[in-house]
C-alpha cells in the first residue's frame, strides 16, 4: 500500500479554505504529539549520555525532558548543548536565567531570546561584555515594547 496520498483538485482547494479558518490554537489540535512514555523518557537519557555533542543537543531541545536531564545538559561541557538547553522554553526559568551567565557568549544568546528570561535579566544583559548578546537583549526589550 502507498503512503503518497492523491487529492482531487476540489479537495486541496477545500484544504486550503478550510486552513485560513482556523486559528493556530486549532492547528495545533489537529497535529498533536504523541503523549511522552517512559520509554521516550528512557531514550532521552540514552541520548543525553551521547560522546557526539550533536546528539546530546537533540536531547536538550526536546520538550519533553525532564528537569534533571535539562539541568544535567545545562552543565554540559558542551556550549551547543547548553545553548540547546537555554532556548528550550521548556526548561524552567532558573535554569534559563542561570544560562544567561554562561561563560560562553552563544549561549547567553540563546537564553536573551528565550521569553522565559526576566525582563530585569534582560536589560542587565544589554550591558554584556559581547556585543552580540547586548544587541539581542536590546532588540527583546524594544520588540517587547508596544508600537
Amino acid at each position: 500500500m502507498s503512503c503518497i496520498r492523491f487529492s482531487t483538485t476540489a479537495q486541496r482547494e477545500a484544504m486550503r479554505r478550510d486552513a485560513a479558518a482556523l486559528a493556530a490554537a486549532d492547528q495545533a489540535i489537529l497535529h498533536r504529539s504523541p503523549p511522552v512514555t517512559e520509554t521516550k523518557i528512557a531514550r532521552l537519557r540514552l541520548l543525553a549520555e551521547h560522546a557526539r555533542p550533536s546528539i546530546r543537543q537533540s536531547a536538550a531541545s526536546s520538550r519533553s525532558a525532564p528537569l534533571d536531564l535539562l539541568e544535567r545538559l545545562a552543565a554540559d561541557r558542551d556550549p551547543g548543548v547548553r545553548g540547546e538547553v537555554a532556548k528550550n522554553e521548556a526548561a524552567p526559568a532558573a535554569l534559563v536565567e542561570a544560562l544567561s551567565r554562561d561563560r560562553d557568549a552563544r549561549v547567553r544568546c540563546w537564553a536573551v531570546l528565550n521569553p522565559l528570561l526576566p525582563d530585569e535579566r534582560v536589560r542587565e544583559l544589554e550591558a554584556d561584555r559581547d556585543a552580540q548578546v547586548a544587541r539581542l537583549a536590546g532588540w527583546r526589550l524594544g520588540a517587547a515594547q508596544p508600537a
